[in-house]
């Protein structure tokens, strides 16, 4: 017979109880990691739901925890209970690149970013404002022709650098 150790990631943290908490305990769950608030940037957002996917999303072994918090609303964080070897090995490879590059997965950061910034420019510019910044930032935008850049000035959608936008 073969003695067999449970796995123990080298880069999560297995849940433990903050000071003055009065929600749910989880103590035979690791987090993944990563997190989001209200208050998350498109970065946060986006690596969140990369590592959900990235670990088979939510099961019985893996789950989104939503806590109130009095500062942000509300904080999410993923649960991964210690016996899911599978989810804690592929989270704990991912956390650990977290170390060395910020971003688990470029091509949804950057479609969370460029909706933002659609957002942003519709909800935030005013038309004048919207040719104040094309005009003040015109090597960022290429427009095919007049309706695209009339579409963009209306606030349609940004055609500029997304991350000069919101930054």
């Amino acid at each position: 017979m073969t003695d067999t150790a449970a796995f123990e990631p080298e880069n999560l943290n297995r849940w433990t109880m903050p000071s003055n908490y009065f929600g749910e305990v989880w103590p035979a769950y690791y987090s993944a990691g990563v997190g989001q608030s209200r208050d998350s940037d498109a970065l946060e957002r986006s690596n969140f739901r990369s590592m959900l996917k990235a670990i088979g999303g939510e099961s019985e072994t893996v789950q989104v925890v939503r806590e109130s918090h009095w500062a942000v609303g509300w904080v999410e964080w993923i649960a991964i209970h210690q016996d899911d070897e599978t989810a804690l090995r592929k989270a704990d490879e991912i956390k650990g690149a977290l170390e060395d590059y910020p971003v688990i997965n470029e091509d949804d950061w950057s479609e969370e970013e460029t909706s933002e910034a659609n957002d942003v420019w519709r909800d935030c510019y005013s038309v004048a404002e919207r040719v104040k910044y094309i005009r003040d930032h015109r090597s960022q935008f290429e427009f095919h022709d007049w309706q695209d850049m009339r579409a963009c000035v209306r606030g349609d959608f940004f055609a500029g650098y997304a991350s000069e936008l919101l930054f």
